[in-house]
């Protein structure tokens, strides 16, 4: 009987810098106008701020780094920007979609 190690849960944090894995890909298809994030057998179609944050996860970005750019780019709140963008990123950890 093979028991599996329980998967510890990596946490999100303003120091993180979240990149993607070699076997996700973000997409954009042209002729739709589109956004995917392509995975091994599924496909999510992020929203625009999802796709803004995702650009930046280039894995040497911190979170912090990255809301302050969008805070400055839409001219909002810096910690509102940074929990949200936190909060998604923590979605997509788990997921398996971003390394944090």
């Amino acid at each position: 009987m093979n028991a599996e190690a329980p998967r510890t849960r990596v946490m999100v944090v303003p120091d993180s810098k979240p990149g993607l894995p070699p076997h996700i890909k973000l997409r954009h298809d042209a002729g739709r106008g589109r956004w995917h994030v392509l995975a091994p057998e599924r496909v999510f179609e992020p929203d625009p701020i999802a796709i803004e944050i995702l650009k930046r996860c280039d894995g040497a970005t911190t979170v912090q780094e990255i809301a302050i750019e969008l805070a400055k780019d839409y001219n909002a709140p810096l910690q509102e920007i940074l929990a949200d963008t936190i909060s998604m990123l923590q979605e997509l950890s788990d997921k398996g979609v971003v390394k944090a």
